[in-house]
């Protein structure tokens, strides 16, 4: 493989495979929007009751979890490309099937789809790790963040186009609610076709062949190859990134997921749901170069304290925010994202630094696995402590779940012996 052997063509690779990405995650964000926006809204439309309106979000979490599992399965068996086809394109049928089950008003067939629905959500997180295969450790952070930030184009056009597709799915006899599940299908679909034919060669493929050549290069002894070659990475690192992630992204969906339906409490419309939700998923993928930037320059574990202070910000405001204020809530959501963005870069650039590419894709998915549930936890529990509670007690009890990630960087400053 000529990739092997040429730093050049390693360079030219990963550059090229990182434009692919961008493609992809252009229209992977308008597809992953249309779930956040409007799930919870149309789950109550179609049950009668607030108290079950966080089930679609836990839903396609759940699936997300299953999904994330399958590609990265299917990712280090076959390549990056084949896994990441795969989840998109399941994730355009999962959001038709939505616009189905609206149109029939069938909430066991809601249920199904949204559980479909969530490969696409699990791929479009998946994607960034294929921008890190080919990267230099001390760039990692700096290609998971290009590879998000784009997401931002089709993650604010979602949002943003609910009342436009809205009025579109009326025009067709479809409920209004599942407009933005039309364009989640268009996005998914054509970000599935986009890796199928043009991640090429697959960077993943080419990061083994590379660890490859460098073992076989290697001045080792014969009696400790087996022991090589079976390290599958740092087992503490993993443990420490793949807690960050989940503890930011339980407070993040719980807090978010249920803003909805807060904001229509107090007699919001769809056109104020979506900015909000639109400002809060930007601050989720916008600062990405500069939050990647400072991962790279100051190490994981600092950024990982800067998440957890910000989502503690976040709850505490959320909770704290007058009903008719759209200014402190937009301001609230801002900081929810921000901090998710903080805490998800800093978790992903520690999995990619404690794992190997001969299981990186593997682990990966199991990690986003766990990432998924703990979203899908948040999730399924939002809507029922807010029926029985408040939105202020939902939005407190994030902030203390947020100060968690403390003692974890706490105790992972032990395995940090310099700066990465």
């Amino acid at each position: 493989m000529e990739y092997v052997k040429s730093p050049e063509k390693q360079r030219q690779l990963h550059a090229r495979t990182l434009k692919v990405v961008i493609l992809s995650q252009i229209f992977g964000g308008a597809g992953l929007a249309a779930g956040i926006t409007v799930g919870a809204l149309l789950a109550q439309a179609m049950l009668g009751t607030e108290s079950f309106s966080g089930v679609p979000t836990a839903l396609f979490t759940l699936g997300s979890a299953s999904a994330a599992l399958i590609v990265g399965r299917l990712s280090q068996r076959f390549s990056r490309r084949v896994g990441l086809a795969s989840g998109f394109l399941a994730g355009g049928i999962g959001a038709i099937g939505v616009v189905l089950a609206a149109i029939l008003d069938s909430v066991p067939l809601l249920f199904i789809s949204m559980l479909v629905y969530g490969g696409g959500t699990a791929t479009n997180l998946q994607a960034r790790y294929a921008g890190t295969d080919l990267a230099l450790p001390e760039h990692r952070a700096k290609a998971i963040s290009l590879a998000m930030v784009f997401t931002t184009i089709g993650a604010l056009a979602g949002p943003n186009l609910v009342s436009v597709t809205g009025n579109f799915a009326v025009s067709i006899g479809a409920p209004a609610l599942s407009g933005p599940f039309l364009l989640a299908a268009l996005a998914f679909l054509a970000a599935g076709i986009v890796l199928l034919i043009f991640l090429r060669p697959d960077p993943l493929i080419v990061a083994k062949a590379i660890a490859e050549e460098q073992r076989m290069k290697s001045d080792l002894h014969p009696e400790d190859r087996p022991r090589v070659q079976e390290q599958s990475g740092n087992v503490k690192g993993i443990m420490v990134g793949a807690t960050v992630m989940v503890l930011t992204q339980i407070v993040m969906t719980a807090i978010m997921t249920m803003t909805p339906v807060h904001m229509k409490h107090h007699g919001h419309g769809l056109s104020e749901v979506g900015i909000v939700i639109g400002l809060h998923v930007a601050a989720m993928y916008l600062p990405s170069p500069v939050t990647g930037f400072l991962v790279d320059k100051f190490g994981r574990i600092p950024m990982s304290y800067m998440a957890g202070l910000t989502l503690l910000l976040s709850g505490l405001l959320a909770a704290n925010v007058p009903g008719d204020s759209m200014v402190l809530l937009v301001a609230a959501l801002v900081l929810l994202g921000l901090g998710w963005n903080f805490g998800f870069i800093s978790g992903t650039a520690a999995i990619v630094d404690a794992t190997t590419p001969q299981s990186r894709a593997k682990t990966q998915g199991t990690v986003d696995v766990l990432v998924a549930l703990g979203g899908a936890s948040g999730g399924a529990l939002s809507g029922m402590v807010v029926a029985q509670t408040s939105f202020a007690t939902l939005s407190l009890s994030g902030a203390i779940v947020s100060l968690l990630l403390i003692p974890v960087v706490v105790w992972s400053r032990s395995q940090e012996g310099k700066k990465r």
